[in-house]
């Protein structure tokens, strides 16, 4: 009886604690609904669907409101203006990263996307600078990406017109473009390293977008210990840490200062410069190495590869924008060249294309957390330093006021009465301000580049009727992913 009364007492104690924790946190914070004692909001929220909950509590709290998720409040940022005020407006105040338990495992504040504070500045600036000015050696990142589609039509080819899922060479190309970047060299599409590496990457973002992950992120603590999905997350992460590694080692090997092949040479004359100078906080480690190697992988592999795959999906369904889509490729192009970026100004209807596919598939919809770096008065609300913040693209980029129907793909969202691209503040993607995705200019040159060649060298035929083809994301968590489909590439 004695160890039942303990127990009860202990529990007790805990509920009452966690009562006392969040009453007395919230009193600041943004309005929100009332939280259960241990679990949050959890029981209030669709976790298959957490942005349409995030409407429904829009239009309760208004723009800026709390949730609970477990005992810890996370302020959501509803709609355009709340997330200009807050990204831009006051980009460094909002420029930490918010938790996620499970990124934290096995990025331990290093590399780019999970680090923060002065090494993700380091980092992050030192990728930037190498995607945007370094031209690794002779070859700019724009021959890379050329060559990556060259490769991609020979390999759509020997598809002969047959149905096809597009899935995996669509995921080849861009993960061959980063292989490029980081390792120098791509790999045939049959290669064992590259198919391995894109079946744990691809394996990653399914998970990643199921419910299993928010549950483990609110109760991690606990559910470390017992089996689930969370575990082969963690082993394909081993995976591929340990096969970056083993290039860093050959780099080492063969190292010319004077002559950077590709990141991990540059990343490693930092590494000699700063051992030189002595410098007390050293930033160009192996550690941060493997990991900025990593974010690169999972940032630039996946989300673009989907992207093409979404957008192929699109321009199925909607024959006529893929026609007037070629008309401009054969004007402006042609068919004996491949394109380069400095055609994309000449080439509106295109531009408008590809940014209405990325602003009506949503990527990613609840952008990754921030987290406030100081304490901050934001609306007459106080938020503590530390406090998660969770941005809502959904709500920016399916906004009515900007876009008219953003419930339908309509390429004239982009463009004004003259047929002229035109631009759009809300288009967010890549998130804004000051964690605005490092490689989105890597991102909008393959999105661009292998799209144009695509089309230039294929017709898009459905093996059903286009008003058939069900574009509905099946994973609606971490990213929104499309149906599977099949289609038949018909060369021109």
């Amino acid at each position: 009886m004695y160890p039942v009364v303990v127990l009860v007492l202990g529990l007790s104690c805990l509920l009452l604690f966690s009562v006392w924790r969040q009453n007395s946190g919230r009193r600041k914070l943004p309005p929100g609904p009332t939280p259960f004692p241990i679990i949050g909001n959890i029981l209030q929220l669709d976790i298959k669907d957490i942005t349409k909950s995030l409407t429904g509590f829009s239009k309760a709290y208004g723009p800026v409101f709390t949730l609970y998720f477990g005992m810890k409040p996370t302020v959501v940022l509803y709609g355009y203006e709340a997330v200009k005020e807050a990204l831009i407006d006051h980009g460094e105040e909002f420029s930490g990263r918010g938790r996620f338990p499970l990124s934290e495992k096995f990025a331990k504040d290093h590399g780019i996307v999970f680090s923060n504070g002065h090494r993700w500045k380091e980092m992050r600036r030192f990728a930037l600078r190498t995607l945007r000015n370094f031209g690794m050696g002779k070859r700019s990142i724009e021959d890379r990406v050329q060559e990556e589609a060259c490769c991609l039509v020979e390999e759509l080819k020997k598809t002969n017109g047959s149905p096809c899922d597009p899935t995996f060479i669509l995921g080849c190309a861009p993960c061959n473009v980063i292989c490029s970047v980081v390792f120098q060299n791509r790999f045939d599409y049959k290669d064992k390293n590259l198919l391995n590496l894109m079946e744990k990457l691809n394996e990653n973002v399914q998970i990643l977008s199921s419910p299993w992950i928010q549950i483990y992120n609110l109760f991690h603590d606990l559910i470390d210990y017992v089996p689930g999905s969370h575990n082969t997350v963690m082993k394909n992460i081993d995976y591929i840490k340990s096969y970056i590694l083993k290039k860093v080692k050959d780099h080492e090997e063969s190292l010319d200062v004077n002559n950077p092949r590709d990141l991990i040479d540059c990343f490693l004359i930092k590494m000699k410069q700063e051992q030189e100078n002595q410098k007390e906080s050293l930033e160009f480690t192996y550690e941060n190495l493997t990991v900025v190697a990593l974010d690169l992988f999972g940032a630039g592999t996946e989300t673009t590869s989907t992207t093409l795959r979404y957008g192929l999906l699109l321009l199925m369904k909607h024959p006529h924008v893929t026609a007037k889509m070629k008309e401009e490729i054969n004007h402006v192009i042609g068919r004996h060249r491949i394109s380069c970026m400095q055609d994309r100004s000449q080439m509106p209807y295109t531009d408008a294309v590809i940014h209405e596919i990325q602003r009506y598939i949503d990527l990613v919809p609840m952008n990754l957390p921030h987290a406030v770096t100081r304490d901050i008065k934001f609306r007459d609300y106080i938020i503590p330093k530390g406090t998660t913040i969770m941005t809502s693209l959904t709500s920016v980029l399916h906004d009515h006021k900007e876009f008219p129907n953003p419930e339908m793909f309509d390429p004239g969202h982009f463009l004004d009465k003259s047929g002229n691209f035109k631009k759009s503040d809300y288009f967010m993607p890549f998130s804004s301000g000051k964690r605005v995705c490092a490689g989105e200019g890597l991102a909008r040159m393959e999105l661009f580049l292998f799209l144009t060649t695509i089309l230039q060298n294929f017709n898009l035929k459905s093996i059903v009727d286009p008003q058939n083809l069900d574009i509905t994301p099946v994973l609606n968590g971490f990213i929104s992913v499309p149906p599977s489909y099949q289609l038949c590439f018909v060369p021109v």
